[in-house]
């Protein structure tokens, strides 16, 4: 077990898993939304309100998996990383893009299937995270379900490169403005709240390229899918700025409230594992 206070391995693993499933299942309707707002068909042809929970199955199956990788190799790499407190916040960085990298290997492809159900973008062919599944296999193959991989990457790193070293950086002056060693989950969950507003709200640009990539049905073979550059350029040239933040509100308060639920729970459960491990010792 780790001796610098920082959860171990297995503790990681399991807090990572029981967070990301609790947030993603609880948030969902909101992410419906946005993805809808976000959708180039507009918000009515894509669903409007109707059918929030088009798409929940994939997300139930990705979740605990890649909120467990991430948080395995976040606090992982904050372990082994040198110690310097002058680099601690590019540390925090560093650690966080690894962990969503590896993390985006499982998430991306329920992200695929699970816009696809929400938008029915492919009309009956995607009413469910089954059937989108099965459409995506036989018309693009398994490279379809990365579709949108190096777009996700795109956000997630500078997504988590904001939330992480803001939230690790709350938590230690919210201690010492409390006079704390160590804040309880309520609280961090707070921090993370913050965090996690702040970070939505810069990258929702980002989230719209990653959204219409993966929302574009046209196929890769084709040679008809335009770069992300191109893609980005195409947005703010044909629909504006405010394309660009479409979804910027409810994806700021899913994620503000969803960062709560996320680092507090995750907190949370750790702490538990911890007072499990330390009765087994005993």
């Amino acid at each position: 077990m780790p001796t610098d206070g920082s959860p171990s391995f297995a503790q990681s693993l399991i807090a990572g898993a029981v967070a990301g499933t609790s947030v993603d299942l609880l948030f969902f309707p909101l992410d419906t939304v946005k993805t809808r707002l976000q959708s180039s068909q507009g918000f009515i042809k894509a669903g409007g309100f109707r059918g929030i929970y088009k798409g929940v199955g994939s997300v139930v199956l990705g979740s605990a998996p890649g909120a467990a990788v991430f948080f395995s190799t976040y606090d992982a790499l904050k372990r082994t990383l040198p110690k310097n407190e002058r680099f601690v916040a590019l540390k925090h960085m560093a650690a966080a893009s690894v962990g969503e990298i590896a993390a985006c290997l499982i998430r991306v492809p329920t992200e695929i299937v699970k816009s696809r159900a929400q938008t029915s973008s492919h009309g009956l062919s995607s009413r469910s995270s089954i059937t989108a599944a099965r459409f995506i296999l036989a018309n693009d193959g398994f490279s379809g379900f990365y579709r949108g991989f190096g777009s996700t990457i795109v956000r997630e790193i500078p997504f988590t490169s904001i939330q992480f070293p803001l939230y690790e950086y709350f938590k230690v002056r919210a201690a010492q403005y409390l006079g704390r060693k160590q804040l309880p989950a309520h609280e961090a969950a707070g921090c993370g709240s913050v965090a996690g507003g702040i970070a939505a709200a810069l990258t929702t640009p980002l989230d719209v390229l990653k959204t219409r990539t993966m929302l574009d049905v046209r196929k890769r073979s084709s040679g008809e899918l335009p770069s992300l550059g191109r893609r980005f350029l195409d947005i703010y040239a044909k629909e504006g700025i405010r394309a660009l933040f479409a979804g910027v509100v409810p994806r700021t308060l899913w994620i503000s409230a969803g960062g709560a639920v996320f680092l507090g729970q995750y907190e949370w459960t750790v702490k538990c594992l911890r007072d499990i491990s330390n009765q087994t010792d005993d």
